[in-house]
C-alpha cells in the first residue's frame, strides 16, 4: 500500500484512477524479464486504452531498451486500428513474446505514472465533450491516435524527445478517450502536429548537412 501511494510527494493516488490502476500492475512485474503478452494479461479486463496508457508512460521518461518502441509502438498502432474500425485487437506472435528486462520497465513505469497522475489531476470528465463525440470526430482522433503510434515508431529513438512527444499526445488521447475530456483530446493532437513540425525539422537538418558532406567531398 505503501508502494502505491508513494508516486508524488503529499498526494494520495485514488486506487480506481488510471494511475493508481497501472501502479497496482506495475507492483506484479516480474523481477527478471517480462513479454508484451505477460503484460496485457496482467492488465486484464480493464480496457485497450488502460494497455495503451501503460505502453505510452515509460517513454514519458528517458529508458534505454533497444527496439522497445517499436514493439510499443506496434501494439499502441494495433489498439488504435482496432478502435478505428471497431474490430477485435490482433497482436502478432513475435511482438507477444519479445521479452524486455523487467527492471528497466519497472523503473521507467514508476517514474512514468507520477506525470501520468499530474495529467489525470488536470483532465475534467466531460469537457468539450462535443470533441470526442459522433462518428466522424471518433474517427478523426482514432486516425490522431494512429498517427501518433506510426510517430513513436519513427527511428529517431536517439534523438531527444523523439519519443516523449509521440507518447506524450498518445496519453492525452488516451485521458480523454476514457474520461471524455475533448480539451485533452485536442491537446494531443497540438502536440502531433508539433511532433510532426519537429521530425521535419530533424530531416531537413539532417539533408541540408549529407548535402553539405557531399559538397565538400567533390
Amino acid at each position: 500500500m505503501r508502494n502505491m501511494m508513494n508516486i508524488l510527494p503529499n498526494r494520495i493516488v485514488r486506487p480506481d484512477s488510471l494511475g493508481g490502476k497501472l501502479k497496482v500492475v506495475i507492483a506484479e512485474l516480474p523481477p527478471d524479464r517480462i513479454t508484451l503478452a505477460e503484460i496485457r494479461d496482467l492488465l486484464g479486463h480493464d480496457g485497450l486504452l488502460l494497455f495503451n496508457a501503460f505502453l505510452a508512460i515509460v517513454f514519458l521518461i528517458p529508458v534505454s531498451i533497444p527496439g522497445m518502441s517499436t514493439v510499443f509502438g506496434a501494439a499502441i498502432l494495433m489498439i488504435a486500428i482496432s478502435r478505428l474500425f471497431s474490430c477485435r485487437l490482433w497482436l502478432p506472435k513475435r511482438f507477444l513474446e519479445r521479452q524486455l528486462p523487467a527492471d528497466k520497465l519497472c523503473a521507467g513505469l514508476e517514474k512514468g505514472v507520477g506525470w501520468l497522475h499530474r495529467l489525470e489531476c488536470i483532465s475534467r470528465s466531460h469537457r468539450i465533450g462535443w470533441l470526442v463525440s459522433g462518428k466522424y470526430l471518433g474517427a478523426l482522433n482514432n486516425c490522431a491516435l494512429v498517427v501518433s503510434a506510426c510517430l513513436l515508431m519513427a527511428p529517431f529513438g536517439l534523438v531527444p524527445f523523439s519519443n516523449t512527444l509521440p507518447a506524450f499526445a498518445i496519453l492525452l488521447f488516451t485521458l480523454g478517450f476514457l474520461q471524455r475530456d475533448g480539451l485533452c483530446v485536442l491537446f494531443g493532437h497540438v502536440v502531433n502536429i508539433a511532433t510532426i513540425v519537429y521530425f521535419g525539422l530533424l530531416l531537413g537538418g539532417g539533408g541540408i548537412a549529407v548535402l553539405q558532406i557531399f559538397q565538400r567531398m567533390q
